[in-house]
């Protein structure tokens, strides 16, 4: 007989004290700790406990018998289910100084090196309507509110259009308004739902895999241009070519009108080819005078204008006077490596994805910059004696790696390359606090500077400065 799943415990009155890691609130009951979602500090709470662990609790919360005062009405009527934009509850300042103390934590805890003070937060200028990329997913499960389940009744409007609800691979929140991407999104997603169902086009079953229409991706520039890409499950040439001719009818102002035929088991498209429908095959970005290609797969920090702040950061960090050589260590589609060529003698670019050096050479065609060079390949590999023999050893490093960080023989790569500095840019305080004590039999930290890409949620850039020990 299989054991039974003894009661989890509710506890009661219990006061939020702080938010701890991945921006999860929490309190401290009897020497545990227990995360809640969506509460503040000063909060006092019920908690139904749904995970019990030796040295914590997770819950959610039942009642409110006392709200914190510094809470804030979220501006979003699907905050709470939709699972993104977690701290639209709190100000913004709360959010940095949050933010800012996750850095020193993780700094603190993991790396165990001496540290320079952490400077403080960059914090976004844009709160709302920040991102240049969205991604929707089309679904015939839509999620049902509790008002709507107590009804007790047949739901037959079960079409959605928008993002999938946390730990519910199947089932998908109807979005009216995403305060993530200006409101040109939100009338793009809004009026494909719109023809989609006036016309009874079927939305993607999840589970089963069947269904018409399976994801809808939105992007835009700085400068005003627009990509739309849809995403079908189903060849249907007659169905698809009269929903793309509407939304060129409808929407003019997009610049580049794309689709794809995605047939396989998961949503990935980087596998997929993308078929230009109408349009250019491309949005152009400018940063500083320079523009940058961006095409449906290509990467691009998600946030335009907090990305720009971010790369003067790492520009000021290393301390260029033209006279020295550059790697850039994931360098993507050679973004910061065109953008910091300009005071350098030579920028060499470093990424595994060979579709990524593509880019990254055609942007720097693009802006007549001749001192960069893109490889594409493994850096334990490609990064040898015969290498450095030939392109020239680094006097400088950046290193942008994955939320992952650096794998070990990345970091023995940079050990052994004798550059005099490293500037490091992270989207994980942790993963970096972790190659930071790695790196420092030979390097010292002499700037630390967060950076914030994504406000509402606890997401954070941190860049540091290193130099060799003399």
């Amino acid at each position: 007989m299989g054991r039974r799943n003894k009661k989890k415990p509710l506890l009661e009155e219990v006061e939020i004290t702080d938010i701890g890691s991945e921006g999860k609130a929490l309190a401290r009951v009897e020497n545990k700790v227990v995360f809640a979602p969506y509460t503040a500090p000063g909060d006092i709470v019920d908690i139904q406990v749904t995970r019990k662990r030796k040295n914590f609790l997770e819950g959610f919360v039942t009642q409110y018998h006392k709200y914190s005062d510094k809470r804030i009405e979220p501006f979003c009527k699907h905050f709470g289910t939709c699972g993104g934009c977690k701290w639209q509850h709190l100000p913004y300042a709360e959010q940095l100084k949050a933010k800012q103390q996750q850095v020193v934590d993780n700094l603190e805890r993991i790396a165990k090196i001496p540290l320079p003070e952490v400077s403080p937060i960059m914090g976004s200028a844009k709160t709302r309507y920040y991102r240049n990329k969205l991604e929707f997913t089309f679904s015939n499960r839509r999620w049902l509110s509790k008002d709507e389940i107590a009804q007790d009744k047949t739901h037959d409007d079960l079409n959605a259009l928008g993002f999938h609800v946390p730990k519910m691979f199947d089932k998908v929140l109807d979005i009216e308004t995403c305060y993530l991407q200006a409101d040109f999104s939100n009338n793009i997603r809004n009026e494909v739902r719109k023809f989609a169902l006036e016309n009874n086009y079927t939305f993607f079953d999840i589970r089963n895999h069947h269904g018409l229409l399976r994801n809808l991706i939105v992007r835009n520039t700085s400068s005003g241009q627009w990509m739309v890409i849809v995403v079908f499950y189903e060849d249907d040439q007659p169905k698809r070519e009269k929903l793309l001719n509407h939304l060129q009818e409808t929407f003019p102002d997009i610049t580049s009108l794309n689709y794809i035929i995605n047939a396989k088991a998961n949503d990935s498209i980087a596998d997929q080819e993308v078929i230009n429908y109408h349009g250019k095959d491309h949005l152009l970005e400018e940063m500083e005078g320079l523009q940058f290609k961006i095409g449906p797969k290509s990467f691009y920090q998600t946030n335009s204008d907090q990305a720009y702040e971010l790369y003067k950061v790492a520009r000021n960090f290393a301390g260029l006077d033209g006279s020295e050589i550059v790697y850039d260590l994931y360098t993507g589609t050679g973004t910061i490596a065109n953008f910091i060529a300009s005071k350098a003698k030579k920028v060499i670019g470093i990424e595994y994805i060979e579709e990524a050096v593509e880019d990254a050479r055609v942007n720097a065609e693009l802006n007549d910059i001749e001192n960069t060079s893109f490889f594409a390949g493994d850096m334990k590999d490609l990064l040898n004696k015969e290498f450095f023999e030939t392109h020239g050893a680094p006097d400088v490093i950046v290193t942008d790696p994955p939320r992952a960080g650096m794998h070990q023989d990345v970091v023995d790569v940079i050990l052994n390359s004798g550059a005099k500095k490293i500037v490091y840019i992270s989207c994980n305080p942790a993963t970096q606090a972790r190659d930071l004590e790695l790196l420092h039999t030979k390097y010292n930290v002499q700037k630390l500077q967060p950076v914030d890409m994504f406000p509402h949620t606890h997401h954070i850039e941190n860049v540091v400065l290193l130099v060799k020990n003399i």
